[in-house]
């Protein structure tokens, strides 16, 4: 901390409701990343209450747009801007079956690649910032690190080069990425702050802007497998997300998206992935018709904003376009092929997936698929092995589920409802139980949300 400003100051602005200056939140985070064990510029306990006191009384925009570019300059920044084209990216909040990105960078970096620049860079780029699976969400850069030799931890001039080559690259962040968000998030998990929409919002934005974008589209989970709660805390944290990508110069969207079962096929890891291979090579299971509508809805808005299409309906079609041509598929080779992945797995990509324990769960009656706590189908994801109850906790490539029917769905008796696959026979028993009480048959139809609730753009902000 600078001499005038000391951290219990800090702490005790925050905690009475004051609004907190810019600089002394600057020189917070600073003191955070710069601290050493010899030298403690500020301590976990300290740290820990200025968490709290955040959790308790918020942040006012000016406050979150600080917080959050302080976090995002704690250290290494892309400078994507260097490669002199649009730079776009994509998150979500997290779900259950979620692999929208597997289809969305290559579809990206499909357009990027046909419309170059005039210095032969893609016209579009898409530098992708990953995470694990946590709890019942599952993480993209597990799926990705199924793929044999698939190096996901890039530096930035590492991943500027993939960007020239291939118009889209999907890392992981390294402790040189936004590390004060490293410290922060670890105390947040044990001081019972993790649900604070400013510190989530401040988390993601942080990562998301350290890539130096010209825009984001944020999907934004709503519904029983959402991370957050309720429809009003999702389009909270939605508008604080467009509020603060705004206030640092990124044209920023959210879109809120209905997470009431899974999303697509399977769940898991390397299954996520054959499912996507599986689309980009012209194979349109049914089950994944929610999969490819979300994908090209997002892709359609981030070509929009990338100035490929007038409106994101227009988007959403050249999208779907570009996926039905294998352009996309091609441009998913070149990327794995830059970042030392084999592509030669994705010529079978079945014969990949080999659990050594299967069981299929049948419907008990006939009737309709009526609801399901999609959180805890997620969590019976996780029991499988394919998800992690804390950070660090090992994932299996080959464990999952296959969804035989999604919601509303007529059902007759006996029909198979989902299958399991593990890598030990013992796992099995615990995710079946859990998902034989959620998975719910009744004699008429369920009201199904549809699967885009609302768009946030910086128009419908609050003056």
């Amino acid at each position: 901390m600078t001499h005038s400003i000391h951290p219990i100051d800090v702490i005790l602005h925050k905690r009475d409701g004051l609004s907190l200056t810019d600089a002394e939140i600057r020189a917070f985070i600073l003191a955070i990343v710069k601290r050493t064990p010899k030298r403690q510029l500020v301590t976990d306990a300290q740290i820990a209450a200025f968490l709290m006191a955040v959790f308790l009384r918020g942040l006012d925009p000016r406050e979150l747009a600080t917080l959050t570019e302080a976090m995002r300059f704690s250290g290494e920044v892309a400078y994507t801007e260097a490669l002199n084209t649009f730079a776009i990216d994509k998150h979500s909040t997290g779900g259950v079956g979620d692999k929208t990105s597997l289809l969305i960078a290559p579809i990206l970096a499909a357009a990027g690649l046909a419309h170059p620049t005039s210095e032969g860079v893609p016209g579009i780029v898409v530098p992708m910032i990953s995470g694990r699976s946590l709890g019942h969400t599952g993480g993209t850069l597990d799926k990705l690190e199924t793929i044999p030799g698939f190096n996901t931890q890039l530096s930035f001039p590492e991943m500027r080069d993939v960007l020239k080559q291939c118009g889209a690259a999907l890392i992981g962040q390294t402790p040189k990425i936004v590390p004060a968000d490293r410290i922060l998030y670890a105390l947040r998990d044990h001081t019972g702050t993790v649900e604070s929409p400013f510190l989530i919002t401040a988390s993601i934005m942080s990562k998301k802007l350290a890539e130096s974008l010209n825009a984001l589209v944020l999907d934004v989970k709503v519904g029983s497998g959402a991370f957050m709660p309720t429809y009003e805390k999702s389009k909270l944290l939605a508008e604080l997300m467009v509020e603060t990508g705004e206030a640092s110069g990124t044209t920023t969207v959210a879109l809120l998206t209905t997470m009431d079962e899974p999303l697509g096929r399977f769940s898991g890891n390397w299954v996520e992935v054959w499912e996507c291979i599986d689309i980009m090579r012209g194979t349109r299971h049914p089950m994944s018709a929610d999969l490819i509508e979300l994908s090209n809805i997002l892709s359609g808005w981030m070509l929009h904003l990338g100035g490929h299409a007038a409106t994101p309906v227009e988007g959403a079609k050249l999208s779907d376009e570009i996926l039905r041509s294998g352009a996309a598929y091609n441009a998913w080779l070149k990327i794995v092929a830059a970042q030392n992945g084999d592509t030669a797995i994705f010529e079978d990509p079945a014969a990949h997936h080999k659990p050594t324990a299967i069981r299929t769960l049948n419907a008990p009656t006939a009737g309709y698929l009526a609801a399901m706590d999609c959180k805890q189908v997620g969590w019976a994801v996780q029991r499988l092995g394919a998800g992690r109850a804390k950070p660090g906790d090992p994932v299996s490539a080959q464990a999952g589920i296959e969804m035989h029917a999604k919601l509303g769905d007529k059902i007759e008796a006996n029909q198979p409802l989902v299958t399991l696959f593990s890598e030990d026979p013992e796992f099995l028993n615990e995710p079946e139980a859990m998902l034989r009480e959620t998975l719910q048959i009744a004699q008429t139809p369920p009201k199904l949300q549809p699967l885009i609730r609302e768009v946030i753009t910086k128009s419908h902000l609050l003056p």
